[in-house]
């Protein structure tokens, strides 16, 4: 199994300006995602960047830097950029892993990327898992996810989908039948879907539901989904997110492993298969 892995990482942010560049104790953010992911199989691990304070740091901490356009609507047109400055075969695998994902377990880049390998007639390949809080259901931040027996998917919505006519509420909390998934932000693409993702243009369902996933289904593509090996902490979008990885980091180090979740390698550098 051959792949790389992308990770898309932007100065500007809304609530976190610089925020690839904020530090967890003692390196910036974008280092602690680059060396999760070089402890996956990955054959290459590379960081898409616009910026040249970035780009810097990076090189700095040993990373591979592609620079992209700044004019990029989404992480998958950077995606894809650098997919074909790479000049990827078409069916080589692409792991994109989100720049504010500092705690991304290695084992579900893996999983994601065997599952291409696994599932030949996949162009792409997402994770999620099981909803046990009813009041997630509802929840429009929270994406669902509905897939057939052998895991493509059918649709993702912000709607509670699907909807339990016969028994289930929001009051009640009724989630018995264990059909509820959560759609996980972690994606595996073949560099020959990019290049006609980015060709395509925004689909009119991508467009209700602001779930850019939806543009693959809508053009007949097949998107493979698992049920995650491992729970994926959460990641970083605001200041008390920043604090509580900071704090998750911390009791790691103290502990003498690399990262939360995960044990030291014995030469203390990152593993990178």
């Amino acid at each position: 199994m051959s792949f790389s892995v992308i990770i898309p990482a932007r100065f500007g942010s809304s609530r976190l300006p610089g925020k690839p560049l904020l530090d967890i104790c003692g390196q910036p953010m974008i280092q602690r995602v680059w060396q999760q992911a070089c402890r996956s199989n990955a054959r290459q691990v590379v960081i898409a960047t616009d910026d040249e304070r970035i780009r810097d740091a990076c090189r700095q901490f040993g990373a591979e830097v592609v620079m992209t356009a700044t004019e990029h609507q989404s992480g998958t047109d950077r995606l894809e950029e650098v997919a074909r400055k790479l000049a990827l075969p078409e069916d080589h695998s692409v792991i994109n892993v989100q720049g504010d994902e500092p705690m991304m377990p290695p084992q579900l880049i893996n999983q994601v990327a065997g599952n291409l390998e696994r599932f030949k007639e996949a162009a792409a390949a997402t994770l999620c898992e099981r909803l046990d809080d009813p009041s997630q259901v509802g929840n429009p931040n929270i994406v669902k996810v509905v897939f057939d027996k052998d895991g493509y998917a059918h649709y993702f919505s912000r709607a509670p989908i699907p909807w339990f006519r016969d028994g289930w509420t929001e009051t009640s909390g009724d989630l018995s039948p264990r059909t509820w998934f959560r759609h996980i932000g972690i994606y595996g693409y073949r560099a020959g879907l990019l290049r006609r993702f980015v060709s395509w243009g925004p689909a009119p369902l991508e467009r209700v539901e602001s779930l850019e996933q939806l543009r693959i289904l809508h053009h007949s593509e097949k998107l493979h989904v698992d049920e995650a090996v491992c729970p994926l902490p959460g990641g970083v979008d605001t200041q008390a997110d920043l604090e509580r990885v900071r704090r998750q980091f911390a009791t790691a180090l103290e502990q003498g492993n690399a990262a939360p979740g995960l044990e030291t390698p014995a030469n203390g550098a990152p593993d990178n298969g």
